[in-house]
C-alpha cells in the first residue's frame, strides 16, 4: 500500500475509548475479547492487515451508531499469541479516514465503510512543524510531568523529531476521550502541537487553582 487509492473501503472496527492512533505512529494493544480475537484472526488473513481504530461517541446516532466520524487505520506490524489465545500486537498508523457508515454482516465484530479523501498527507513523508519552539514546549512538558509525578527519558524526548515527539505524547498522555479525538482530528502537526499545548496548559491551570483553594 503506497497511496490512498490502495486502501480498502471496508475495514474491521475496534471502537476503543481513549485509544489514539496517529499516522506513522505505533500503538500496542492487548486483545482478549473473543469478538476482537476473531477480528485479528480475520485481519491477519488479508493483504493489508488493517484495523480501524475509532472512538465511541454515544451521543451520535444514525448510520454511525455511536462512533466518531474520524478514526485512523493501523496495520498489524507485530503480533504474538499467548498460550491462552490472547494477542499482543502493535498497530502501525497508516492513515486517518472518515466514517461513512456501518456494514451489516455476520462477523462478531463491527465493520465500517470509510472514505480516505482529505488525508493524503497521512501517506506522505513525516510532517515538520516550522513554528515549533522546542525549548518552551519541553519546559511546559516538564511542569506537567512534575505535577503528575511522571517520569520521562528526557534525552530521548530532546532527540526525537517533531512529529515523533508530538504524536507520541498525544497518544500516551492521559487526556479525556474527547481531547484525544481533537488531537486526532487536528489537520496538521502544528495544530496538533497547539492543541496538545492547550490541553497541558489547561491541566496546569486547574492544578494551580486547586492548590490555591487548599
Amino acid at each position: 500500500m503506497k497511496n490512498i487509492g490502495d486502501l480498502p473501503d471496508i475495514l474491521p472496527a475496534f471502537p476503543l475509548p481513549g485509544a489514539l492512533l496517529l499516522p506513522r505512529s505505533r500503538l500496542p494493544l492487548h486483545i482478549f475479547e473473543p469478538r476482537y480475537l476473531s477480528m485479528v484472526d480475520d485481519a491477519l488473513k488479508t493483504q493489508g492487515r488493517l484495523i480501524a481504530m475509532i472512538q465511541p461517541n454515544p451521543g451520535r446516532t444514525g448510520d454511525e451508531k455511536g462512533l466518531h466520524r474520524i478514526g485512523c487505520a493501523g496495520r498489524i506490524t507485530q503480533f504474538s499469541e499467548m498460550e491462552d489465545g490472547r494477542y499482543m500486537l502493535t498497530l502501525g498508523g497508516v492513515s486517518r479516514f472518515r466514517l461513512l457508515g456501518e456494514v451489516d454482516g455476520f462477523t462478531p465484530y463491527r465493520r465500517i465503510e470509510v472514505n480516505w479523501d482529505g488525508f493524503e498527507q497521512d501517506q506522505a513523508a513525516s510532517e515538520k512543524d516550522v513554528m515549533f519552539d522546542r525549548d518552551a514546549f519541553l519546559n511546559l512538558l516538564s511542569k506537567y510531568f512534575t505535577t503528575r509525578d511522571l517520569n520521562a527519558d528526557w534525552d530521548t524526548l530532546k532527540e526525537a523529531d517533531d512529529e515523533l515527539l508530538v504524536n507520541s505524547l498525544s497518544m500516551m498522555l492521559d487526556f479525556e476521550p474527547e481531547d484525544k479525538q481533537a488531537l486526532l482530528e487536528a489537520p496538521s502537526l502544528s495544530t496538533r502541537r497547539e492543541t496538545l499545548v492547550t490541553l497541558i496548559e489547561y491541566f496546569l491551570r486547574g492544578g494551580e487553582a486547586e492548590e490555591m483553594m487548599q
